[in-house]
């Protein structure tokens, strides 16, 4: 795949068979209804598949099966070596199947067609042979107690997750949620992005050929006002993990007091700020990592870094660098291998992204971008966008944008730094550039976010936590702790004679 040109991609797509039917109780099914949505290609504006579109009915019958098959108990219940061979095998399902799964997101989503096959893809059968690889190392507890007391403490699953996942990065995000829940014993009713839910369904029918036993695993794609609202409202439902904007995972909140008080777990939006210091060792890997910061996946990244504060002293110089590194950066085909940036998700955002960036001309610098532009006379793609001088109270500062836009913010004193940077509704992640080890600690302990990256952005891993502060939710995905969202502590107190 790496040595794959445009035409070699492009000739991979044409022949891909495209699963559009929900996936309930180990097989493909039509929507109750018989409705279907249209599956769009933003790069072409070409039709790609129409797809299921789930409602409430659908979803009811999801849950049925994951309920029916948690309770017989042959996956909840299975030895920790069983659950672990069966994950082991979609990740290798997966592996099997990268060209594949890279070509399904990026046709769906808009993404670089390298970036889901390098990135994306297999990231994904990482993270689902390391949560199979911690299934038979997590131990239970036995409390401290007086003689003839027993208490032993045991982490159970929850029973039916649901599982509601953003299009910015389809295969990943429907990875972090269902890996760990598998893997505690719970069975999974996910509901993907209607702007993309092909990868889900494949990944569905993976499993189910790994050896998941019908129910377990479940796709209901569909829109969130249906689908999405009824698993959240569902009486059924344990638990709902959701990736996604601040004001719909405040619907999934209010939709668990209307119905049966299951745990929510959100990660909700950000608009993580990049602190770049005067005594920053090295300003070309800075800027290079700032660019990738906000540009890389079209800056549809939740923890984008998306703001930029930067040292009066050394920002004009900066600017410079960003310029430079943006106008490299154009938009492409995303199935061509030298495009280095893709397709924004669909018209919608777009127009979004857009009125951003015409309300930014009128307040700020515009330095570099801020058009929308086609490829190939189609498609929905929009340029690298710099705003210098940026007000701390604009909105271009504010609020999130979920595109390829970069508000620069000048600061004088570390202080008024850390101010800016923690003025925001939002805590997922920060960035510092520092070569001071003094002023990396004390501003990372600083910074409200929940991962803070120094001399780099955005790191994450299968070992570290990922999830925010503030508005920008309370969920965590990946590492060990995400179990502590599918599963909860039973104590079983046992009295024994001591004669």
């Amino acid at each position: 795949m790496l040595d794959y040109t445009k035409a070699d991609w492009t000739e991979r797509a044409s022949g891909l068979r495209l699963r559009n039917k929900a996936f309930i109780g180990g097989k493909f099914v039509d929507a109750a209804s018989g409705e279907v949505f249209q599956s769009i290609n933003p790069a072409t504006d070409g039709l790609l598949a129409n797809v299921a579109s789930c409602d409430m009915e659908d979803v009811d019958r999801a849950v049925h099966a994951a309920r029916t098959v948690f309770e017989v108990g042959s996956w909840s219940r299975a030895a920790p070596a069983e659950r672990k061979a069966v994950l082991l095998k979609l990740a290798e399902l997966i592996r099997e199947n990268l060209e594949e799964f890279a070509l399904l997101d990026s046709l769906d989503m808009g993404k670089l067609v390298m970036d889901a096959a390098t990135i994306d893809a297999p990231g994904s059968a990482h993270f689902f042979q390391w949560y199979a690889e911690a299934i038979d190392k997590i131990y239970d507890e036995v409390a401290p107690n007086s003689p003839g007391d027993l208490a032993i403490i045991a982490r159970v699953p929850l029973g039916v997750i649901g599982a509601v996942t953003p299009w910015n990065f389809p295969l990943d995000m429907a990875t972090w949620k269902a890996a760990a829940a598998l893997a505690a014993g719970n069975s999974v009713v996910l509901k993907p992005a209607e702007q993309s839910p092909l990868s889900a369904l494949r990944l569905a029918e993976l499993a189910s050929e790994a050896g998941l036993p019908d129910g377990v695993f479940n796709v209901v794609p569909g829109y969130g006002h249906t689908a999405g609202r009824a698993l959240g409202l569902h009486m059924d439902v344990d638990c709902v993990a959701f990736t996604g904007s601040t004001a719909i995972g405040k619907k999934f909140m209010e939709y668990s007091g209307q119905s049966n008080l299951k745990q929510i777990w959100p990660e909700t939006g950000g608009k993580s700020p990049n602190l770049v210091f005067a005594d920053c060792e090295n300003f070309d890997d800075a800027a290079d990592m700032a660019a990738l910061g906000i540009f890389f996946n079209q800056g549809e990244v939740c923890s984008a870094n998306s703001r930029l504060y930067v040292e009066r002293s050394v920002k004009d110089e900066f600017v410079e660098k960003l310029i430079e590194r943006a106008q490299a950066m154009q938009p492409g085909n995303p199935l061509d291998p030298g495009s280095k940036m893709g397709a924004i998700v669909d018209r919608k955002q777009t127009e979004g992204v857009m009125r951003f960036v015409e309300a930014g001309k009128q307040t700020a610098n515009l330095v570099t971008g801020g058009a929308q532009v086609q490829v190939d006379g189609k498609g929905c793609f929009v340029q690298p966008t710099i705003f210098d001088d940026v007000s701390h109270d604009d909105p271009l500062a504010r609020d999130e944008i979920f595109g390829p836009v970069l508000s620069v913010i000048p600061f004088d004193t570390e202080v008024e730094a850390v101010s800016m940077a923690n003025d925001s509704i939002y805590g997922l992640a920060a960035s510092v550039w520092t070569a001071n080890l003094s002023r990396a600690l004390r501003v990372s302990d600083r910074l409200m976010a929940g991962t803070v990256s120094v001399n780099t952005v955005d790191a994450l891993s299968a070992q570290t936590p990922f999830g925010g502060m503030k508005q920008s939710g309370f969920g965590r995905d990946l590492s060990l702790h995400s179990f502590d969202k599918y599963t909860a502590l039973k104590t079983t107190w046992i009295k024994y004679s001591l004669s």
